[in-house]
Order: structure tokens, then C-alpha cells, then sequence
């Protein structure tokens, strides 16, 4: 990675920390640029304002996001061609993965701009709001498959049940923190993992 790529990331992963410890209003270009210890004129060499610094860590997030479950819900398919059992093992995975995490999940970011949603412009809401459907594309497609083979033992909306996951794991995140509880969103998960078991699982005579 170049200098100036590294800087850029440099600055945007200080900028991150920040904001979901304590806002973004709360953020002041000149404490990341502090942090960072570049001059003013380095920072915005990067980015134009504070707004074009929100819209470049909202689609770094997102796109971390995709690379994580890619990874998480791909290995897990790989270990078992049953769609039911591979979402499964999935989210087992999914939930080893936040329990490793020993102070718990820092923060969703796509929250904490929609918590604050009046200091951002529409492109930064679009982002995500894409996030949010990305999300639920993911997981319906998932959902259809296993339907297909497993009818639900409920008469569910399987588009709700993709926006569940978002839910758990949004949810898991603020109890984790309001609570004090690191674990809370693993564990949260691994409820959610419950759920879908007894929703598809073939019932006994």
C-alpha cells in the first residue's frame, strides 16, 4: 500500500473510533487530524469536508461487512451442501467470531448514523439504506433456498425473517453495551440460530 493510501486509512480508521465512541457530531476533524499527526492541509488532501469523510467510512464499512459474512457464510457452505445446516453452522460461526472479540462488538457505524441521521445528506443515507438491503438480499436468498426444502413450521414472512438477523445482531450490540456484557451479542446469535432450527426442522409425528 502506497504512503498516501496508508494515510487515508490511517485517518479513516482513527475517524471510526471515534465517532462510534462518541458521535459524530462529537468529532472534530482536528482531533483525527491530532491523532493522525498530519497537518490540516494532509487531511483534506484526503477528503474535502467532514461529509465526504462520513460517506468514504460508511462504504469502508460496508464493504468490510460484505468480506466478513462472505467469508463466514462461504466457509460455511463449504462444510455442509445442506442450505438448512450450512446457515447453521453460519451463524455458529458467526457467533464463535463476536465471542472472540474480548470487549465486545465496538459499534455499528451504520447505527450511529442513523441515530444522527439529521447531520448527514441523503447520498450518506442511500448508503445505508443500501447496507441495510444488502443485508436483507443476502439472507432472503438463503432463506428462499432453505424454504424450499424445509417448509417453515410457521407462516412467517420470510422477508421479516432476513430482517431479523439485522435486528439480532443491531440489538445484540446495544445490549452488549448498555448491559456491560460482551458476550450478550454471541450469545444473541446463537438465540437467533435457535430460532431458525425450530422455524425450518422437520417436525416429529
Amino acid at each position: 500500500m502506497k504512503k498516501g493510501a496508508e494515510t487515508r486509512e490511517r485517518l479513516l480508521t482513527i475517524a471510526e473510533s471515534a465517532i462510534l465512541a462518541k458521535g459524530f457530531g462529537a468529532t472534530s476533524i482536528e482531533e483525527v487530524i491530532s491523532e493522525a499527526e498530519i497537518t490540516k492541509s494532509g487531511f483534506f488532501y484526503h477528503f474535502r469536508d467532514k461529509t465526504e469523510l462520513a460517506r468514504a467510512l460508511v462504504e469502508r464499512y460496508l464493504e468490510q461487512d460484505e468480506i466478513v459474512l462472505d467469508g463466514i457464510f462461504n466457509r460455511a457452505r463449504e462444510l455442509n451442501d445442506d442450505p438448512l445446516h450450512a446457515f447453521l453452522i453460519g451463524l455458529k460461526l458467526f457467533s464463535e467470531m463476536m465471542a472472540d472479540l474480548p470487549e465486545g462488538h465496538p459499534g455499528c457505524l451504520v447505527a450511529t448514523i442513523c441515530y444522527q441521521e439529521r447531520l448527514f445528506d441523503r447520498g450518506i443515507h442511500e448508503l445505508t439504506r443500501s447496507g441495510a438491503l444488502a443485508w436483507r438480499a443476502r439472507f432472503i436468498t438463503v432463506l428462499n433456498e432453505i424454504s424450499e426444502i424445509y417448509p417453515p413450521n410457521d407462516d412467517v414472512d420470510l422477508e421479516e425473517v432476513a430482517d431479523l438477523v439485522s435486528t439480532v445482531v443491531e440489538g445484540g450490540i446495544v445490549m452488549s453495551k448498555a448491559l456491560k456484557e460482551p458476550d450478550k451479542l454471541a450469545t444473541q446469535i446463537m438465540m437467533l440460530r435457535s430460532y431458525i432450527k425450530l422455524l425450518f426442522s422437520p417436525q416429529l409425528a
